[in-house]
């Protein structure tokens, strides 16, 4: 990519930008579209409040755009998600979208303050949980997951074990949202994105 091509651009075309800037970072499938569910739930969130759609999916294509390179299982400041920011502000994406990613991670001193910050945080560890719930049904499609099943894997510790229970709970007190309507909405989101997110769907032998 030129310059010109990874600076922000104008509102409207940051999700398309984002997604190019992601696939140029990012060569894991499965982290792609971690990243995608994000996206599609930061999006539908944004459309539930009135709030700016594109920017919001625009954070969630890029929140884990550094992962892949820098894992940084030392929590250290030269690593996730602390590289990936300093990219995007050395190439002119704003200081809201930098925040926002930043303060997903709870080791970065970037306290989620904002909607958009709070939700990042919020639907980050669930959409990702939800899309594995879905992985797991005959059909894996997310069209028949319904929250009390979401729930029940909840309780299932060996279930997508590495996802933290306490942060999806805290995520939804930090939105002031019931666990089951946080859940319910996450579900609806990826839903409408079920072809991108490899969670349509396939046939179920008799």
């Amino acid at each position: 990519m030129s310059d010109l091509e990874t600076m922000e651009p104008a509102a409207g075309e940051r999700t398309e930008r984002a997604r190019a800037i992601l696939h140029d970072w990012v060569q894991s499938e499965s982290l792609r579209k971690h990243c995608e569910a994000v996206s599609a739930c930061m999006r539908h969130f944004a459309r539930r409040s009135g709030a700016d759609e594109d920017l919001w999916s625009a954070v969630g294509l890029l929140h884990d755009l550094d992962y892949e390179r820098h894992p940084n299982l030392e929590l250290s400041p030269t690593g996730h998600p602390f590289v990936g920011v300093a990219w995007l502000r050395e190439n002119g994406w704003s200081e809201e979208i930098c925040r926002a990613i930043l303060s997903h991670a709870d080791y970065s001193g970037v306290e989620p303050i904002s909607p958009m910050e709070q939700t990042l945080v919020a639907v980050d560890e669930l959409s990702g949980f939800v899309v594995a719930v879905a992985l797991v049904r005959p059909d894996k499609s997310v069209h028949g997951v319904k929250t009390s099943s979401v729930r029940k894997k909840m309780k299932d510790k060996a279930f997508a074990a590495k996802v933290s229970r306490e942060d999806i709970v805290a995520g939804a007190e930090r939105l002031g949202m019931p666990l089951d309507d946080l859940i319910g909405e996450v579900i609806v989101a990826l839903q409408a994105e079920a072809d991108r997110l490899g969670v349509a769907g396939v046939p179920v032998e008799a």
